[in-house]
Parts: C-alpha cells; structure tokens; sequence
C-alpha cells in the first residue's frame, strides 16, 4: 500500500476506533457506576444541571473513557502508520486533547477533574502508546 495512504489510514483508524472505545466506556459507565439518584446522564443539559451532584466516583470512567480511548488510538495509528510511527501516536493525543479541552468548556466539571483529566489523559496515554508499539531501531 502507498505509505501515504497507509498514513491517512492510520489516523482515521485511529480516530474512529479510540472515538468507539471512549463511547462504549461511556456508554457502560452508569451501569457500572449508577448516576446520582434522578440525574439524566442522556442529555448535555441534564449533565450540566447536575454536576454538582456527582460525586468523586462518578468521574472515574470518563477518565478511562478518555484514557483508554486515547491509548488504543494512539497504538492503532502507530500500529498501521508506515512511517514516523510515534508522530501519529501523539497526533492522535493531541486531537483527543482538542476534544478534551472542549469538553471542559461544554460541560463545566470540578476543577480537580478538569485537570487531572486534561493532563493525563490524553498526551501521556499517546507517549505509552508509541513506547508500546514503536521499537527502538
């Protein structure tokens, strides 16, 4: 396959399928960690409406959704990638970062939240992926 094509490839791969993990975590978190008693989780304006009342806990699966989605993306693309494996693992970091970062301002969350999630979720789990996948040669 052109390397070029493969490239292209690897990004939208890796986009599609870290996006995929992120919303099936999400998607299975209030059956693991039940929302707080009346809060509707299906709309952006029930979330905004009650985020004061989740606790510490309720933030701990969109932070894996956010972790996990990164890393299996960043690896996918590092994975396909014919070249410069390690520039499409973090690419990948950086645009779930830019989603990251915009969630932050679409839906207010604790501070604490916001930065712990902002700062390891996504350029760090981009770094493992390429220490995963890329071979020192």
């Amino acid at each position: 396959m052109n390397p070029i094509l493969r490239n292209i490839l690897a990004v939208v791969l890796g986009l599609i399928v870290g996006s995929t993990v992120n919303m099936a975590i999400i998607m299975a978190s209030s059956s693991i960690i039940p929302p707080p008693e009346g809060v509707d989780v299906t709309t952006m304006e029930g979330l905004k409406a009650s985020m004061h009342l989740f606790e510490p806990k309720h933030f701990l699966m969109p932070f894996l959704a956010h972790a996990l989605g990164t890393l299996i993306g960043a690896m996918l693309a590092a994975l396909i990638a014919a070249s410069h494996k390690k520039r499409f693992a973090f690419a990948i970091g950086i645009v779930f970062l830019a989603g990251g970062i915009a969630n932050v301002f679409m839906l207010p969350s604790p501070t604490w939240f916001a930065v712990t999630d902002i700062a390891l979720a996504y350029i760090p789990m981009a770094w493992i992926a390429s220490k995963l996948v890329v071979k020192k040669g």
